[in-house]
């Protein structure tokens, strides 16, 4: 396995700034959930680890200060263990999704050992008679498009026992993944990148690389000519209004997901009524806020609420690069809008001119900005800006086709977005193999019961198909 440079490597502006917002009531951490349908080998786990995870440099490196400025810098972890980054724990009888809720729950809390590198796998056993992957990871380390691909590079396209020891993890006759590729090749050109990514991702290229080509295309001084404007009208934005969903945060959190719905009924919506796989699913999620602050009786009439959506700049050449290369958009949802038809053109029409902002250009200059000022001003910073919305909500298209890990099938997987600003709700849509989930993350003391949103979900998006195959 190759040998990390034991080299120093300072931290961008962006990722010190991500760094920095952690906050023992708000840690900026991502969790993920690999669901697998049959039980995995504990040692053949950490083998896969070995030949393929940390081979990426990042992995076996830890954050340290130095200086009398205190600058962050990457430095290889001379007491690197990986038994120390990975565990094994079993679910409670009858293990299923709500024991395994609990746990995640449980662990958004706790932070990452800040002397270590700031991954860590939890391998919980008993989950529905297979094998569920818990990931926590910090997100210095890189962004949720970045971290998903580290994941899928770690998978297979065929089933099949991983062989132990190897290079590359592959028996003769597997499909080598193409993602892992990426991360073993060094920096790609456009082209090549994109292959490997339509290979495993034929639907997300364009949505995750659209933003970024279309920013390329521009010059320097149309980027400078826009940018002016698109920060004042961040700067300007007033606060969301006060809701059951912003408060003072406390340390406990609460983690619920839905099942998953067909990405050919989402469809089906979206040829009835117009707009995209995003607009029809923001649009069900928009109707469980609602219906969650009617069933407390806390629902204003006319209410919208901010949505902060970070929006992928990465390059195609730089998919394998970590780090964050994001900005953020603002959306307002229609939360007072209580016919999913009216709200989902609503939603659609706030979209259209967002497609086209350079607020999250500017967002992403923010932000690298702030991690270069001392601590307490980034912080006052991320105050101002986190009061302007009440959740994060992101949306990542995964694989289209089965993915393996260890030879076993993936059966589904989830994540949760930590909340910048010291928000107390994130909301992330997650598709694979033709299906999609919702995955929400809220403060207990604000939010004690995020399933009742995720019921509400359900309960809009039902009502929409329903409307859309023709009922009355």
């Amino acid at each position: 396995m190759p040998t990390p440079l034991e080299t120093t490597e300072p931290l961008t502006g962006v990722d010190r700034a991500w760094l920095r917002m952690d906050d023992p009531t708000n840690l900026m951490t991502i969790i993920g959930v690999v669901m697998l349908d049959q039980p995995v080998d504990h040692e053949e786990m950490k083998a896969i680890l070995e030949t393929r995870l940390l081979t990426i440099p990042r992995f076996r490196q830890r954050v340290v200060t130095k200086g009398a400025f205190g600058r962050h810098y990457w430095e290889l972890d001379p007491a690197f263990d990986l038994a120390a980054h990975v565990d094994l724990v079993s679910l409670p009888e009858p293990g299923g999704d709500r024991e395994l809720q609990d746990l995640v729950s449980s662990l958004m809390s706790v932070p990452l050992d800040s002397s270590r590198p700031l991954w860590h796998l939890h391998q919980v056993e008993n989950h529905r008679g297979g094998t569920a992957l818990l990931w926590r990871l910090h997100h210095c380390i890189g962004d949720g498009i970045a971290l998903m691909l580290v994941l899928l590079s770690l998978t297979d396209l065929k089933s099949g026992r991983a062989t132990v020891g190897t290079d590359s993890g592959d028996e003769e006759g597997w499909e080598e993944n193409p993602l892992r590729q990426l991360f073993s090749t060094g920096p790609l050109a456009p082209d090549a990148a994109r292959q490997h990514l339509e290979r495993v991702m034929p639907t997300a290229v364009k949505l995750l690389t659209g933003p970024a080509e279309t920013l390329r295309s521009l010059s320097k001084w149309k980027k400078g000519g826009a940018s002016l404007p698109a920060f004042g009208r961040l700067a300007a934005r007033l606060p969301d209004p006060k809701t059951l969903f912003k408060g003072t945060l406390g340390m406990e959190k609460r983690a619920a997901w839905s099942a998953g719905l067909p990405l050919e009924e989402v469809r089906l919506v979206c040829g009835h009524f117009g707009g995209t796989v995003n607009d029809v699913l923001t649009c069900a999620v928009t109707g469980g806020l609602r219906r969650y602050l009617e069933g407390k009786g806390a629902l204003a009439k006319g209410l919208n609420l901010r949505a902060v959506v970070p929006v992928s700049l990465r390059p195609l050449e730089e998919m394998a690069t970590l780090g964050n290369q994001f900005g953020l958009a603002f959306l307002s949802l229609p939360v007072g809008l209580g016919d999913p038809v009216e709200r989902l053109a609503e939603l659609r029409r706030r979209m259209t001119p967002l497609k086209k902002s350079f607020e999250p250009y500017v967002a992403l200059q923010i932000l690298a900005a702030i991690g270069r000022l001392p601590r307490q001003a980034q912080n006052l910073v991320v105050r101002i800006f986190g009061a302007k919305g009440t959740t994060v909500m992101t949306n990542v298209p995964g694989p289209t086709e089965v993915l393996y890990m260890a030879g076993k099938a993936i059966r589904s997987f989830m994540f949760w977005v930590p909340q910048s600003g010291r928000m107390g709700m994130g909301i992330a849509f997650a598709s694979y193999a033709g299906e999609v989930r919702l995955g929400i993350a809220t403060d207990t003391g604000l939010v004690a019961d995020p399933e009742k949103i995720v019921e509400g979900f359900h309960q809009e998006f039902d009502e929409m198909l329903r409307l859309a195959r023709g009922g009355e």
